[in-house]
């Protein structure tokens, strides 16, 4: 298994210096700075490939293993097929990608909202800080603040009077904080920051789009690309929805095994992989990780390692350490590693240390929310340990 990082790009808080002395060997990015839907040009890859590996004297070298994301344009997702034009731009931004040798793309089908959280700095009981995802919160954005048609009828009459009492509680700065946590597109999104206004005629766009309809126009796309990732030797990875569960009267179709195992059934091509986040997955009670890392384990290509612990309401999540919380990481490993003894070593499995707490000197600087350097380090470092005590640790490097 190969020791992976998120990486933002050269404006990033963490330097690729930083990725070398946590200990991982591959760089997890994204041309984030280009607009969603629009082509990724030959040039714009190799030069972020280029950034990222070549190698100053002395240093430990650096690959960019994994993409993550190419974003997949709202008119897809709302519309499957019929969006011929965004389709052959993702296409063509796949073709990019592996003309500069990058085997792995990463992805998500979540509409309107990419992974969502109500809080960035949860305080834990150690002082570090989580993200976390408050469900009365969120019933207050969506009944008091967003005043989404429909929504009501969603909750009992006993969440509306708690969810009227939090909002009440607010005050405009708290408030402030929870629009720009939902609509304004948290590191790594694939969705574009909104307005409330905006976020209205989003929903809009979806009236009538059901589970089975969402679904079908993730096949449809995936019949679309799958055919060229093979021909290209990239792995499509689809990463589970976050959370799991539908949110603003919007279906989710990638949160449990059944899902994964109906789109694998639709499209069977080797290219069609999963992400397997243990941390979106995990939130779900009734998602056994072990089990799907088992199910699935040859279409796993890439993985996010992290763990969530929810609370008295399970409704509401909030991020724990990588081997607290409700995640069996030991068991999840060993299932993992199982798969990874099967592989060619040109066909490992790239995993990352996914989120982490602020902790340290990270509680006193700007940081990426959910990324800051010292958390995610101390997750890998707890990883890797599983991996040697399994007796399969990750692949390292040597310095030039």
């Amino acid at each position: 298994m190969r020791q992976g990082w998120r990486w933002f790009g050269p404006k990033a808080p963490v330097t690729l210096d930083e990725v070398r002395q946590v200990g991982a060997t591959d760089v997890v990015s994204s041309l984030h700075e280009v607009p969603i839907g629009a082509p990724w040009t030959r040039e714009d890859v190799a030069a972020r490939r280029d950034l990222v590996e070549t190698t100053p004297p002395g240093r430990v070298p650096l690959r960019w293993s994994v993409v993550e994301s190419i974003p997949i344009p709202d008119a897809v997702k709302r519309t499957g097929r019929a969006a011929t034009a965004e389709i052959e731009a993702w296409i063509a931004s796949l073709e990019s990608v592996a003309e500069a040798g990058i085997p792995i793309v990463c992805y998500n089908f979540m509409p309107v909202v990419d992974w969502c959280r109500t809080e960035l700095d949860f305080v834990t009981d150690t002082g570090a800080t989580a993200m976390r995802f408050d469900f009365e919160t969120f019933a207050a954005f969506e009944l008091h603040i967003l005043e989404r048609d429909g929504a009501k009828a969603e909750y009992s009459r006993a969440e509306q009077e708690r969810a009227r009492a939090r909002f009440e509680a607010m005050s405009e700065g708290e408030i402030a904080d929870l629009v720009r946590n939902i609509t304004s597109a948290l590191p790594g999104s694939t969705t574009e920051p909104m307005t409330i206004p905006g976020f209205r005629d989003k929903l809009d766009q979806y009236r009538g789009i059901d589970a089975a309809r969402l679904r079908r126009h993730l096949v449809e796309f995936l019949q679309a690309v799958t055919p060229a990732a093979e021909k290209l030797g990239v792995k499509l990875t689809l990463h589970p929805d976050d959370p799991p569960r539908p949110l603003f009267g919007l279906p989710r179709i990638a949160s449990t095994a059944e899902d994964y195992a109906a789109i694998f059934d639709a499209v069977p091509s080797p290219a069609n992989g999963m992400c397997f986040c243990t941390g979106s997955l995990g939130v779900r009670e009734g998602n056994d990780l072990p089990a799907i890392a088992r199910r699935f384990a040859s279409r796993i290509h890439f993985a996010h390692l992290r763990a969530t612990r929810r609370e008295a309401d399970p409704r509401t999540f909030h991020e724990s350490a990588h081997l607290d919380g409700d995640v069996d990481m030991v068991a999840v490993l060993r299932e993992l590693v199982d798969e990874d003894r099967r592989r060619d070593k040109g066909e490992t499995i790239v995993f990352r240390s996914d989120h982490g707490h602020r902790m340290l000197d990270d509680l006193h600087k700007d940081v990426t929310p959910g990324y800051p350097a010292t958390g995610r380090m101390r997750g890998l470092a707890e990883l890797r340990g599983i991996l040697h005590a399994l007796g399969h640790p990750p692949e390292t490097a040597a310095a030039h």
